[in-house]
């Protein structure tokens, strides 16, 4: 499967993308997108890996919460673009 994700990222991550189980998540994330609304929008995945190349990274968080609401999402754990209202989960 072809994965859009800057080029220092692809670089180590190639190899998991060609493994059994990563083309067995593909396939069931494509078909939750067929079903019904999914978030982010699917060009937005994996663009957190957009923003800082691999050997600039020194942390990477995962966040667990779910966002509802259609155009909460944008791919960053504990986001939400300038113009969208954070949702409740992200208001401390």
């Amino acid at each position: 499967m072809e994965v859009k994700i800057a080029q220092s990222w692809k670089e180590r991550l190639s190899g998991e993308f060609q493994k059994p189980y990563f083309e067995q998540l593909t396939a069931f994330v494509k078909v939750e997108y067929a079903a019904g609304a999914v978030y982010p929008k699917a060009k937005q995945i994996f663009s957190a890996f957009d923003y800082c190349a691999f050997d600039d990274t020194r942390v990477v968080i995962l966040g667990q919460d779910p966002y509802h609401g259609e155009g909460q999402a944008n791919g960053l754990c504990f986001s939400v673009n300038e113009d969208i209202k954070p949702p409740p989960s992200l208001v401390n």
